[in-house]
């Protein structure tokens, strides 16, 4: 066990449980059938990392995630992730980059959104910036449930949703991220884009 540790870093389940233990949130373990999970209370809202993978076939691939349903007032949405080698042929492709007015961190993120206004609104929050600025990789978005195969939401409801490829297994870094979601979902209530009710949605 030691030469595997050593070889490929602790099991993600070891991480999950201290970074539960640190955050005062639930690790949910998932058997032989499911992904393990944490979930944090943050207020009305829950906050909940895991894992899940997507397969072409051929190829399998790993997704580290983190959701938090809340009930959307506006119907205000956005996308953010880091500027990239293809982020030139989005534009190509009509994609809006909206910029907030912080040259620095407009020079290292595409920004997208339905509300210019709210989106400087949000992001002129300098604590969001910071951390968002630290994630090596990054694709944040408020976005409706996860599909047909996925709990149903209220009409109302949306979810503020975090992925990348690969399993994360950085305790640090994973404080940070929920630090990230409490902070924008207090953010979207002082804009007047959330309520700070309970959705009333349980994430499969």
């Amino acid at each position: 066990m030691g030469i595997l540790r050593t070889l490929f870093g602790p099991y993600k389940e070891e991480v999950w449980k201290q970074l539960a233990r640190e955050i005062n949130a639930d690790f949910v373990d998932g058997g032989f059938w499911k992904d393990s999970k944490v979930q944090a209370t943050v207020n009305e809202w829950t906050i909940t990392l895991d894992t899940y993978t997507v397969s072409t076939g051929k190829t399998h691939t790993v997704y580290t995630r983190i959701r938090a349903p809340y009930v959307n007032m506006d119907g205000f949405r956005f996308k953010l992730y880091r500027k990239g080698l293809f982020s030139n042929l989005g534009k190509k492709f009509g994609m809006q980059d909206v910029e907030i007015g912080f040259p620095e961190f407009d020079d290292q993120f595409i920004i997208q959104g339905n509300d210019e206004s709210k989106l400087q609104l949000l992001f002129k929050n300098p604590i969001i910036r910071r951390l968002i600025e630290i994630q090596p990789d990054i694709s944040l978005d408020i976005k409706d449930d996860d599909g047909w195969l996925s709990t149903r939401f209220p009409e109302d409801v949306d979810q503020l949703t975090f992925k990348v490829v690969g399993v994360i297994k950085d305790v640090e870094r994973l404080k940070s991220l929920y630090e990230l979601f409490a902070e924008i979902l207090n953010q979207l209530c002082l804009i007047g884009s959330a309520y700070e009710n309970d959705p009333q949605v349980a994430l499969s």
